[in-house]
């Protein structure tokens, strides 16, 4: 299976995992760099991701319910209508990241950046946005 660049279609990582959540997990675990990454419909249903270099990746679509995303880059990610229901986004950087109709019900977003981010008719329903999170209003 391969993870292709989202602009160039070029191959950014590829193995012989079994599924898109296995391909990624080992991506992340081997600290590959998914930046503008083709993620769109993805199944990364509980995927521990944390670290992971997201940063223009194209998650549209995509299936993070219960992920563990702490600390990743999401900066400028696409999350447009990707279930985040439950993922753990602690010190996450979301930084202009494009989250609209994205759901994030009972998302854990302490201590994550959200400077510029659009939650643009998104579902922060029981999300918790912690005390220090940057860029929260």
């Amino acid at each position: 299976m391969k993870i292709h660049n989202r602009h160039t279609d070029a191959v950014i990582f590829e193995s012989e995992a079994a599924s898109v959540s296995e391909l990624v997990v080992e991506a992340v675990r081997l600290r590959a760099n998914l930046s503008y990454a083709n993620l769109r419909n993805a199944n990364l249903t509980d995927a521990y991701l944390s670290y992971a270099n997201l940063r223009n990746a194209d998650l549209t679509n995509a299936n993070l319910t219960g992920a563990n995303l702490t600390d990743a880059d999401l900066r400028y990610a696409n999350l447009r209508n990707a279930d985040l229901t439950g993922a753990d986004l602690t010190g996450a950087n979301l930084t202009d990241a494009y989250l609209s109709y994205a759901n994030l019900r009972n998302a854990d977003l302490t201590n994550a950046n959200l400077t510029g981010a659009d939650f643009t008719d998104a579902n922060l329903t029981d999300a918790d946005l912690g005390e220090q999170t940057k860029g929260a209003q």
